[in-house]
């Protein structure tokens, strides 16, 4: 649900929304990181603070999800002040993957309420998520999978996955991944026991390498989580890539989050 101040006026939406994504993502993480925040309306699911914000940058506005740090609840197994940053970890490894699974993602240290994630806002039909995917659609979900294995989601609910007006699978909330501690909670569990498809398996080898080396997208992540959760990070994702089969959910904890939607 989302609630808007009656005083606030609806600001025209200019860009082609995922088109524009894929056809310039960096004037798109650009307007993100320098344009001007107009504070729309929160969102009142979640624990956390999140609002939908209009972003005007070189006569362009378009919509946004901030979280500001200062709006985060704490966690007792997740440092203070670092949800945001995980936000942005999450595009991070989208893009060094190639997977294009998340949406483009920034860290403003300056915004309406301070610093946090401003992330592209992804126009979708609310009702349609994980549970009521088809069996095609379903079928698209294996990088999914992978990305929060090795992302060690801790709470990828149903309504995080999104497919957009041009059918492409976007994935949101990442605020509390890649702690360094196994905590995968997850309900995309489809493909346990099969083998990873060579083509993500190269992803995941070629994003390994990137991660021992330090180079291309990977190497931003020093700025974003701790040298102890990248270590683990690059740990699941050897893993996974030297086993080949996607995991089964553990038996001795929970695997799924609550609620599942």
């Amino acid at each position: 649900m989302l609630r808007t101040h009656p005083a606030q006026k609806h600001q025209p939406h200019f860009l082609e929304n995922f088109r524009q994504i894929r056809m310039d993502k960096k004037s798109t993480l650009l307007a993100l990181q320098k344009g001007e925040i107009q504070m729309e309306g929160q969102f009142l699911a979640g624990s956390n603070y999140t609002f939908l914000v209009d972003v005007a940058h070189d006569a362009e506005i378009f919509k946004a999800v901030y979280k500001p740090v200062r709006g985060e609840q704490p966690l007792w197994d997740f440092p203070s002040g670092t949800l945001a940053k995980r936000e942005v970890a999450a595009f991070v490894i989208s893009e060094a993957l190639e997977w294009d699974l998340v949406p483009p993602t920034v860290y403003r240290r300056k915004g309406p309420m301070g610093a946090g994630s401003l992330q592209f806002y992804i126009e979708h039909e609310p009702h349609i998520h994980y549970f009521n995917f088809d069996e095609e659609t379903r079928q698209r979900l294996r990088p999914v999978a992978l990305f929060d294995i090795i992302a060690n989601n801790a709470d990828r609910k149903g309504g995080h996955i999104l497919v957009d007006s041009q059918d492409h699978m976007w994935l949101i909330d990442h605020g509390i991944c890649f702690h360094a501690d196994d905590k995968l909670r997850t309900v995309v569990w489809d493909f346990a026991g099969e083998e990873i498809p060579p083509n993500l398996i190269n992803d995941l080898c070629r994003f390994m390498d990137s991660l021992e080396q330090k180079i291309g997208p990977a190497a931003d992540l020093r700025y974003l989580l701790a040298s102890d959760e990248i270590e683990a990070l690059l740990k699941r994702t050897r893993h996974l890539s030297s086993s080949g089969r996607f995991p089964y959910p553990q038996s001795t904890r929970r695997s799924y989050p609550w609620p599942p939607v």
